[in-house]
């Protein structure tokens, strides 16, 4: 295999399946290396976040869940099978963001509902991101891809700058111009 255009992780939530098939199976075709992470528990995104499970090689992590008012969904689980110090509940927001997460200058992408929201942005961005993407409102699930599948068409193949492939991406209709872009200072 020749060398990769691009290394990206693709950290997948519950009930996500389809549409990450679909995004990685076009990334490939694009020549990236696309490493998935399944989630399972929050202690699974925690390792990814905190970089303990995340390949040294990565250029965007995209976080591909079903979002809620600026918080990632998590996977129902019984109270009995949660680690001890595993944080609880069914959303992993902004708080537990900052809590966990030690990403440097790596670009994160929070592809689902509401994860463009400017807390969470921050949040990502304070603990080291270079740049934050998401949709800032509840967007159908098809334009996700496509809002996803054309800005990463646009970086590799096209060799657009991450601020002209965002332009085109989120021009694509009413539905991806809820992304939103926010750059580390």
């Amino acid at each position: 295999m020749s060398k990769p255009e691009m290394y990206i992780s693709l950290v997948v939530g519950p009930n996500c399946e389809m549409e990450s098939y679909a995004i990685r199976s076009a990334l490939e075709y694009f020549g990236a290396r696309v490493n998935i992470h399944w989630i399972g528990r929050p202690n699974d995104l925690i390792d990814v976040l905190s970089g303990e499970e995340l390949d040294p090689k990565v250029d965007y992590l995209i976080l591909n869940f079903h979002g809620d008012e600026g918080r990632f969904c998590m996977p129902e689980l019984d109270e009995d099978v949660y680690e001890s110090n595993e944080p609880r509940g069914d959303f992993f927001g902004d708080q537990e963001v900052k809590k966990y997460t030690n990403l440097k200058d790596i670009t994160v992408i929070g592809s689902g509902c509401t994860l463009g929201l400017e807390q969470l942005a921050h949040a990502f961005l304070e603990c080291g991101c270079h740049s934050y993407i998401g949709p800032e409102d509840y967007i159908d699930g098809n334009a996700n891809l496509m809002f996803v599948t054309r800005f990463m068409y646009e970086i590799i193949n096209n060799r657009r700058s991450q601020e002209e492939a965002f332009e085109r991406a989120r021009s694509i209709d009413k539905e991806t111009a809820m992304y939103k872009l926010y750059m580390s200072k």
